[in-house]
């Protein structure tokens, strides 16, 4: 008895403790945040540019932050089955997910998805974004995107064009492209960039809409023609190449881009946390000169910001998968 007595007033404070925590609100617990290390998922294969670009981010996030960030890929499904992972995990703060143009394609796209982007995922930070380049095999007989439409509309249904597979952004330029042009061009997908990019060079297939890091090589050895990159700003390590808008094409813009969202309901201190840290990084010299390698231009802005950015995107991206009839089950 007189331990249970000695005890009693510990436990009771133990439960106070316990009791006042769980009923603290999301600010004071994300002010602990973060105590053990944080999980960053790349909904893709390794070695890839979200892969990389996440791996450059992560280096620097996690000494910012005190905490290891362990980039963990899970990959599969467009990026689907990585990014559901995310949207189902504890919002608090120690799960990451890096996404891409590739989930705001296949809110349209995949008829049966186990997360909708927006509901269940909140956004943190845009990190960067990937021009896409229209290329043509020197074969083809144009040298600018006028003369590439004109090329196509005299011969409708004869000319294909490459893309990395079904749904992807290299796809779905391409067939932006069809929509705002009217030209009738052939879609071949491919299992991955690189073999659609060998069959290009190949001359078994005309045109492509890729992205720009893979395609620079042989645009500078000649082997590919250049004739438009897909931004709506001019590239900067190629001054000279017109903008699809510049060359013709009123309103297209079209580019991979890369972001950091978090599971829906994670505290939004930790959000605006998060968001800080990455804006920082972005502005760091060297990160900025890593991202060059890669093609890749840094994109900082708020969560808001991202958010709008990607709401567009969803409607943008709808549209044109609407027009293509593409589908996947």
């Amino acid at each position: 008895m007189r331990f249970v007595r000695a005890f009693a007033p510990r436990l009771a404070a133990a439960l106070f403790s316990f009791v006042v925590l769980a009923a603290l609100p999301g600010a004071a617990l994300a002010q602990a945040w973060p105590a053990k290390p944080i999980r960053y998922i790349v909904p893709f294969p390794p070695a890839g540019a979200t892969d990389i670009l996440a791996r450059i981010v992560a280096d620097k996030l996690g000494p910012a932050l005190g905490q290891s960030v362990v980039v963990e890929n899970r990959p599969g499904a467009a990026g689907n089955v990585g990014t559901e992972f995310v949207a189902k995990s504890a919002p608090d703060g120690y799960t990451l997910l890096m996404v891409t143009v590739a989930q705001s394609i296949s809110e349209t796209l995949y008829p049966k998805l186990g997360y909708a982007l927006m509901r269940d995922l909140a956004p943190v930070a845009l990190v960067a974004r990937v021009p896409n380049v229209m290329v043509v095999n020197p074969a083809v007989p144009a040298r600018t995107v006028r003369e590439f439409i004109d090329y196509a509309k005299a011969n409708p249904g004869k000319i294909n064009f490459a893309s990395s597979g079904t749904g992807t952004s290299i796809h779905m330029s391409g067939e932006l492209f069809k929509m705002l042009t009217g030209v009738d061009i052939v879609h071949v997908p491919y299992k991955g960039s690189a073999p659609a990019l060998t069959d290009l060079l190949g001359g078994q297939v005309s045109v492509m809409f890729d992205n720009l890091p893979p395609s620079m090589p042989h645009i500078k050895s000649g082997k590919l023609r250049a004739l438009a990159i897909t931004t709506a700003q001019r590239y900067p390590g190629l001054p000279d190449l017109p903008t699809m808008q510049e060359a013709g094409v009123p309103g297209y813009e079209s580019s991979a881009w890369f972001g950091i969202m978090v599971p829906a309901k994670t505290p939004r201190e930790i959000v605006t946390r998060l968001n800080q840290e990455v804006n920082r990084i972005l502005a760091m010299p060297d990160v900025r000169e890593k991202f060059d390698q890669q093609g890749a231009i840094a994109a900082p802005g708020t969560p808001e910001e991202f958010g709008a950015h990607i709401q567009a995107e969803i409607a943008k991206w709808a549209k044109v998968v609407k027009a293509s009839g593409a589908k996947v089950e």
